[in-house]
């Protein structure tokens, strides 16, 4: 008697785990996965000229690309400088740009 009410409590239980699941993939998992397509597509689409804003706080403009890096003219001496693709943070479009 007390096996079978043990195995309708494990059944009852799983739709509440199904549920839970379903709910941190929502919250968690697909926005995060969201955010990296955006990001990988904004690696993409870089090219000369662009301003970025490195991972380390640098913000300097795009002279070269190359495969897995960049040449950015940081002011105010326009060191030019490498950095890996993957530490760029964000693109500052023109009409963000404070003068």
């Amino acid at each position: 008697m007390y096996a079978l009410q043990g195995a309708g409590g494990l059944m009852g239980g799983l739709p509440i785990l199904i549920i839970m699941f379903g709910m941190m993939y929502l919250l968690l998992i697909l926005p995060q996965q969201r955010k990296q397509k955006k990001w990988q597509q904004m690696l993409n689409d870089l090219k000369t000229g662009d301003r970025v804003t490195t991972t380390g706080g640098m913000r300097g403009v795009i002279i070269a690309l190359r495969d897995d890096a960049i040449h950015l003219r940081v002011p105010p001496d326009n060191l030019r400088i490498e950095v890996v693709k993957s530490a760029v943070q964000a693109v500052t479009r023109p009409d963000e740009v404070k003068s």
